[in-house]
């Protein structure tokens, strides 16, 4: 593994930096959002703007890690540990694998628990959809899509326009916030639809 390459192109959707943990919450919440999605790494031991600092305690760092993952993680999670010595400096690889048990929850500071995932270098909260969405693709149970006037309207509409929010999908098709969810979780697991979440809005694109 070439750490100081990693370092180079800077944190995104797998890969984040922590210069110490100080946070089971924190810690637990990032990792969560690595599980919800297709996997990630945390660098621990490395600033945010990429300065290798090393551990000082990696023992430490380790029980940390390891408490976040399996006590403000739900389900717990399993991170794989590897140390990596770069310029005489410990460097605590902890790599969270894209779970199968989908969506884990992270134990946050006012006693809750929420589903995260990772958009560009953030964790961030997940939508309603987005949990649907993570609960029935882990799940065996199948999509079967009606394909009704309301699906044929919002296909027809994402093929004149660029994309839709769930706000303009309502109005569009005249219906309550619930069932407009209910047919964008369909749409979406079938593979006829692409949602993207950024730190501001949610909207959907057709595939």
């Amino acid at each position: 593994m070439n750490i100081k390459k990693l370092i180079f192109e800077g944190e995104s959707v797998t890969l984040d930096f922590k210069k110490t943990i100080t946070s089971c919450e924190k810690i637990a919440r990032t990792m969560v959002s690595f599980a919800n999605n297709r996997g990630g790494k945390l660098l621990i031991g490395v600033a945010d703007d990429g300065t290798i600092k090393g551990v000082k305690s990696e023992d430490e760092e380790r029980y940390m890690i390891t408490r976040a993952a399996h006590m403000f993680a739900r389900p717990a999670l399993e991170p794989i540990f590897e140390e990596i010595y770069v310029d005489d400096k410990l460097v605590l690889v902890v790599d969270t694998l894209a779970s199968e048990l989908k969506p884990h929850y992270a134990l946050a500071e006012d006693g809750k628990w929420w589903a995260y995932v990772r958009v560009k270098d953030k964790s961030v909260l997940a939508s309603k959809i987005v949990l649907e969405v993570l609960k029935r693709s882990s799940s065996d149970q199948g999509v079967l899509i009606e394909y009704s006037d309301n699906e044929k309207t919002l296909l027809s509409y994402l093929q004149q326009t660029n994309h839709i929010t769930i706000k303009e999908c309502s109005e569009l098709l005249k219906m309550g916030r619930r069932r407009t969810q209910r047919i964008l979780v369909d749409l979406i697991l079938s593979g006829l639809i692409r949602i993207h979440t950024t730190e501001k809005e949610e909207f959907y694109t057709a595939c």
